[in-house]
């Protein structure tokens, strides 16, 4: 299984319909939020085999999208949110105390623009970054790959695009 992760794509959604096009098919394609309108054309890029899981940002004024969603990969307990609502710009230990109050394995947050990859206690905590406005040194839009193997196990990958 290969899930495709992004985040914070402002719709400015062209290194996300490349990297669904060169990179892919996915078999479910995650959105951390602030996509700002672009839920129906990016669902339509990943295709009718992949399913689509996005998340309410900051920025997504009108969307009806969920403010996040826990949701199963595999063998993992997920949560999908864009994380401003936990305050991830000065850390992530509210998201390790959200993670053991709702026994999660992983946590997936967007927000701040840049990649992030730690394990706190057991439960992953990752931000792929930005594919449209990244803030890291270097500046290089990012996303990421979640690939379940054939014994269940997850592996991830952070991935760069463009100049």
């Amino acid at each position: 299984m290969r899930v495709l992760i992004v985040s914070d794509t402002h719709r400015k959604d062209e290194n996300l319909y490349k990297i669904i096009r060169e990179k892919g098919p996915f078999d479910m394609l995650i959105h951390l939020g602030d996509v700002e309108g672009s839920e129906e054309k990016i669902a339509g890029w990943a295709g009718e085999n992949c399913q689509v899981h996005m998340v309410l940002g900051n920025n997504d004024f009108f969307s009806e999208l969920d403010r996040e969603k826990e949701i199963n990969i595999g063998k993992y307990r997920v949560l999908l949110t864009h994380g401003h609502y936990y305050n991830v710009s000065l850390g992530v230990e509210r998201l390790e105390l959200e993670a053991r109050e709702r026994n999660l394995d992983i946590i997936m947050y967007g927000h701040t623009h840049r990649p992030f990859y730690e394990v706190h206690n057991g439960v992953i905590i990752l931000n792929p970054g930005s594919l449209s406005y990244p803030r890291q040194e270097g500046r290089k839009p990012s996303y990421m790959v979640m690939e379940i193997d054939e014994n269940g196990e997850g592996h991830f990958s952070l991935n760069f695009c463009g100049g």
